[in-house]
């Protein structure tokens, strides 16, 4: 690909060639938009015009300012902000990234691509190539399988619907096509704003390339400065969005199951956990609800009081979710079937009838969610079953699903073209040359699912406008995270499956996604009461904790496996509930920094290939470590911490002598114990356990906190729901020479509602004098503090 003019605007730069063109913006900073068009069409090159682009994934941004200069005699272009410089080889077609300090980031080894005129529309293909050196660790790529570390592996990105999906498994459901590049410390960020579907060869074919290849005519890409991992995070997120604060209840126990047939097994479900003193916030319906699987509706012999039932369920403290598929029954007479038809709402095929298939309903037509006016519509739905009392809503099949096409293929024949993606269908869904409006289904299959999310979370702000919306989904792409939560799907009772959960949602949180979750103790199959002990205490620390399982399944409500399973289930659902004032403030952190709750140990230390390779533990916000057991049998297991001072904190509780990082370490775990270790300087916030939320205005509060020469700690507070006033506690702390320092600052408008505070300090020797406390006492090398709750300063000289 060889460029020969150049277009200099103060906020773009365009590269052109005999039939392709490389444009180079800055959105944001340390972010660079490089634009790979490798197939333009004569009138574009002729006019020195780009064809407009549409994304679903990227926030609008104001455009940056470039800097452009000639070099080498004119033989390298190069295109500089601050943070980020791109020294383009003219006569090659080929890109260099450094950053703000001259490293090297990344090469491209140059794009190519062709148009392939077919009937029913031109076929696209374009690719590119970076040059990868072979220590280079690749991360992210979203919902994928396999480790922490990508490098090796070949990926798909196409929404798709598996069931049963094993370990090595690929496309799943969601498409989120960024990754991370990691080398001798240093991160920076890839990301392939393109909705057609996607293949990522990742150093597997040629171990010194990363080689991306679309079904369209171009390559949108998006570049990314680091140098921390972290940060890398923060401006992905920044150009495609964040989560928004969920409600305090979402973040509580969930329970699930495709087999909840009528309102009475809802009631029986509510009872066994309030009779067995487990912790419970909501209640998942499944498609058994709906009249003959008609969505939005109820089927009245079942559920013949949902709002009586919503409102007798949140007495008890537990909210309704009520799944929400996208098929809708072609059946006249029933009024978002006759709503959708006269609306021009539906997907048609070729031929230009509307598109019919058999997902649960059946025949079942699909909406439109590419379209404005299909997403309103649909929004409005909602309305209804928010005045019955529902709670939150559950996007399934949304790949969307399609089990049989009836009418897929009803289309011309023609003898002037090949046709070779006629009809041509890719895993149980609609056909590639299906229409939305004036895109074929080939270009929009991924964001299916981003457009009904979006009307989703549209119609709950409209209609419920008080309280913040709780949506899941399990499909999505880039951006998903501004609309709703995520899991993983279908997941079985296999421990392998428990094992993989944890880089599954690694994965996710390093590609924007943070608010995820597996099903527990999986989805299909038959769990031991092992499994679900091991499995629960693993899904304390996942931001989303749900109980799901399917139909023709062994029930996994924790009192159906007996002692000690029960006690022990008990334990890890309290566990999480003493958790949630940091859960919650690291949702909120989520919210503004886009940061994820579950982090990998290499997001702080990036230069450490041993923290890399430790793929099935990871840091519950920055200071936690966690080492969940994940294999059948095991009562040890072995982890490595990385570089620091380790404070043994197992099952939330001091369990040990601090020990020195950059060592590997074998932990005595038996049944009822999690390995878990709190970081030098960290301060983690805890309540007591409930059997549901209340309100995030924490009334009982024990800080526990690792002395070391800085400490930090944050809190995050409000009521829990809604958009009222808020309270940001800060610790900061110095530890020199025997004598500990905490200062505590507060914004906000919150009232507080706890009238005092426990303080743990853990690492100090017998105190000589405390400043600043109610009382105070030592035993067992722990400090026990008890300050006013309004304290601000406290003193510890040892």
């Amino acid at each position: 690909m060889r460029f020969d003019d150049i277009t200099v605007d103060p906020t773009r730069i365009i590269f052109w060639g005999a039939r392709a063109a490389l444009e180079v913006r800055s959105p944001l900073p340390g972010v660079l938009r490089l634009r790979h068009l490798p197939c333009l069409g004569h009138a574009a090159l002729t006019l020195r015009e780009l064809p407009a682009k549409q994304s679903w994934a990227v926030l609008e941004q104001p455009e940056r300012p470039l800097s452009f200069r000639q070099e080498a005699r004119g033989e390298v272009a190069v295109v500089r902000t601050e943070e980020l410089s791109l020294e383009v080889q003219p006569d090659q077609g080929s890109w260099l990234l450094r950053d703000a300090a001259g490293k090297e980031l990344a090469r491209c080894e140059g794009f190519s691509g062709e148009a392939m005129p077919d009937y029913p529309v031109t076929r696209f293909r374009s690719r590119l190539a970076l040059r990868t050196p072979p220590e280079e660790a690749w991360l992210g790529f979203g919902e994928k399988v396999g480790a922490l570390d990508k490098r090796g592996m070949h990926f798909v990105f196409w929404n798709t619907d598996v069931l049963p999906h094993h370990p090595d498994t690929d496309p799943l459901y969601q498409s989120i096509p960024f990754s991370m590049g990691l080398r001798d410390g240093v991160a920076w960020g890839f990301f392939l704003d393109e909705s057609w579907r996607l293949e990522a060869d990742v150093a597997a074919e040629n171990p010194a390339l990363v080689k991306w290849e679309s079904s369209g005519p171009e390559l949108d890409a998006y570049v990314f400065a680091g140098p921390m991992p972290e940060e890398v995070v923060r401006r992905y997120t920044a150009l495609t969005g964040r989560h928004p604060l969920p409600p305090l209840w979402s973040l509580g126990a969930q329970q699930s199951r495709w087999g909840y047939e009528n309102a009475g097994d809802i009631r029986a479900v509510i009872h066994g956990y309030r009779a067995g003193r487990l912790p419970l916030d909501s209640v998942y319906l499944d498609i058994d609800y709906m009249e003959g699987y008609k969505v939005w509706t109820w089927d009245r012999t079942r559920y013949p009081d949902p709002a009586g039932l919503a409102k007798e369920a949140a007495a008890q403290g537990v909210r309704l979710i009520t799944i929400i598929d996208p098929g809708v029954k072609a059946e006249p007479g029933y009024r978002i079937y006759d709503e959708a038809l006269a609306g021009d709402y539906l997907v048609r095929n070729d031929r230009g009838g509307v598109l019919l298939g058999e997902v649960w309903p059946k025949p079942a037509t699909f909406p439109d969610f590419t379209r404005e006016p299909v997403r309103k519509w649909w929004s409005q739905q909602h309305r209804e079953f928010i005045e019955a009392g529902i709670a939150g809503f559950w996007n399934d099949m949304n790949e969307p699903a399609c089990f049989k096409l009836i009418n897929g293929q009803d289309t011309f024949a023609i003898v002037t073209a090949a046709a070779a993606d006629l009809g041509k269908v890719e895993g149980p869904t609609l056909p590639h040359d299906a229409r939305h409006g004036d895109k074929r289904h080939l270009e929009v299959h991924n964001v299916y699912a981003l457009g009904m999310a979006r009307a989703a979370y549209e119609g709950m702000r409209e209609f419920a406008p008080e309280r913040r919306p709780f949506l899941l989904t399990r499909a999505g792409s880039a951006g998903i995270q501004r609309y709703s939560a995520v899991w993983t799907g279908d997941n079985s009772s296999y421990w392998a499956h428990l094992e993989l959960s944890v880089t599954m949602l690694l994965g996710l949180g390093l590609s924007g996604v943070s608010f995820a979750g597996v099903d527990v103790p999986g989805f299909l199959g038959r769990a031991s009461g092992e499994m679900l002990v091991r499995w629960t205490q693993l899904g304390a620390f996942y931001p989303m904790l749900r109980n799901h399982s399917g139909k023709g399944t062994p029930p996994q409500e924790p009192w159906r496996f007996g002692e000690p399973y029960l006690s022990l289930t008990r334990q890890a659902l309290e566990r999480r509930y003493r958790l949630l004032p940091t859960l919650y403030t690291l949702m909120h952190q989520s919210s503004v920094e886009g940061l994820p709750a579950m982090r990998p140990l290499v997001m702080y230390a990036p230069g450490d290939v041993e923290a890399l390779r430790m793929d099935d533990a990871f840091l519950f916000g920055r200071d936690l470590l966690v080492a969940p057991v994940v294999r059948q049998s095991r009562t040890r297991r072995h982890v490595y911490l990385p570089e620091g001072r380790w404070l043994p904190f197992f099952n939330l509780a001091p369990s040990g002598e601090i020990v020195e990082g950059r060592r590997h370490l074998l932990a005595e775990a038996p049944l009822d114990t999690v390995p878990l270790w709190l970081r030098e300087g960290g301060a983690l916030a805890l309540t007591e356990p409930a059997l549901h939320t209340t309100t995030a205005n924490w009334s009982h509060l024990t800080w526990h906190i690792h002395a070391g020469p800085r400490v930090e700690g944050r809190l995050y507070e409000d009521a829990g729901d809604g958009y009222g006033a808020s309270r940001v506690t800060r610790l900061a702390g110095e530890w020199t020479g025997g004598r500990l320092v905490l200062e505590r600052s507060v914004e906000g408008e919150l009232p507080q509602a706890r009238k005092q505070e426990t303080l743990c300090v853990y690492g100090l020797s017998a105190p000589r004098q405390v400043h600043g406390a109610r009382q105070h006492r030592f035993a067992d090398g722990v400090l026990t503090v008890e300050v006013e709750g309004g304290w601000q300063r406290l003193e510890v000289v040892s």
